[in-house]
């Protein structure tokens, strides 16, 4: 065929097994500046990209014969989208490939926050063994989850916690306007902070919805509850959250995603001991990275045969030289 797939950051085997059994060639890049992006672009028909490689309009311009940038995950925040729109090239993503994983992360933080298993841990090992009885855990059981963002990974929380934990679920998205079974859609962001018992978010992070989590949310939590975020990190205002942590608003966090990745190491989070953190890790299961490497190199394939993708993000009419 003569087509080159350039991929920026390594990707599962999988991924790239497809590619030569379609008979493509790729390449992979060895750093993520952009330098080293704009330049390994050049003779690409075809970007297969990860979260970390920043797909910007220098690098789209630089791709001369590109015709579809494939993202390995669902957020689309590191490429962008209107520049390879005015361009003809696609833009795709895989979101059918990890949205269990990152919801069976998000019930794992739920539950060892409520269960106390990172201090329970750390109390055992020091021998503390009667502290047992000095902090006692949380039942999920009839407590209500508030779910913000009621796309794929919301609703598979949603369920998981309806059905499998028996609790009572609030959401609230303005994009949504139908009905969802176990969701009880609320009409706006504050009612999901003043009525949870736990609140975890499903949101893209856009112009629209950078910051949109701040202190006056922070403030209107119940001092027992608990914020989850699997989503990205822009969507909060990290300070706010911190200073909400620091002073027991509420108690406590399971934080997945940061403003800044990878994170500063005097990054306060880290020093909070009612903080459970994971580095950008909900959406890396084995079978969510194989099957994000396969979706994504099978969005190229598609393309490059003429075809339009299953998981366009844009509309492409014609390409621009």
């Amino acid at each position: 065929m003569g087509f080159l797939v350039y991929i920026p950051q390594d990707i599962e085997e999988e991924g790239k097994k497809y590619l030569t059994e379609k008979g493509y060639e790729y390449k992979i890049g060895s750093d993520l500046s952009q330098e080293t992006l704009i330049k390994g672009v050049k003779e690409c028909d075809a970007i297969l990209t990860r979260s970390n490689a920043m797909i910007d309009e220098n690098v789209i311009k630089a791709g001369k014969k590109l015709k579809v940038i494939a993202k390995y995950g669902v957020g689309l925040d590191n490429i962008d989208v209107e520049t390879a729109t005015e361009r003809g090239i696609y833009v795709t993503n895989t979101p059918e490939a990890n949205a269990n994983v990152v919801a069976e992360h998000v019930m794992a933080f739920m539950l060892a926050l409520s269960k106390n298993l990172r201090s329970m841990d750390r109390e055992l090992r020091k021998g503390n063994f009667a502290y047992r009885s000095e902090r006692f855990s949380v039942d999920l059981e009839n407590k209500t989850l508030g779910i913000i963002g009621l796309g794929r990974i919301g609703r598979l929380v949603a369920k998981k916690a309806f059905h499998g934990f028996d609790m009572k679920v609030i959401g609230y998205d303005p994009y949504i306007s139908t009905s969802i079974p176990g969701i009880d859609k609320v009409g706006d962001l504050d009612q999901i902070f003043i009525n949870s018992d736990f609140i975890s978010l499903h949101l893209p992070l856009t112009e629209g919805t950078r910051g949109i989590i701040r202190n006056s949310h922070f403030k209107i939590m119940k001092p027992s509850a608990y914020f989850i975020n699997a989503a990205r990190g822009g969507v909060v205002n990290e300070s706010d959250l911190i200073d909400a942590l620091e002073q027991g608003e509420f108690a406590g966090a399971g934080i997945d995603v940061f403003e800044q990745e990878p994170p500063d190491k005097n990054n306060p989070l880290f020093k909070l001991e009612n903080v459970i953190l994971t580095p950008h890790s909900a959406a890396l299961s084995k079978e969510g990275a194989d099957r994000m490497s396969l979706h994504a190199a099978m969005q190229v394939d598609q393309v490059l045969r003429g075809e339009e993708p299953s998981w366009a993000v844009n509309k492409v009419l014609s390409k621009k030289a």
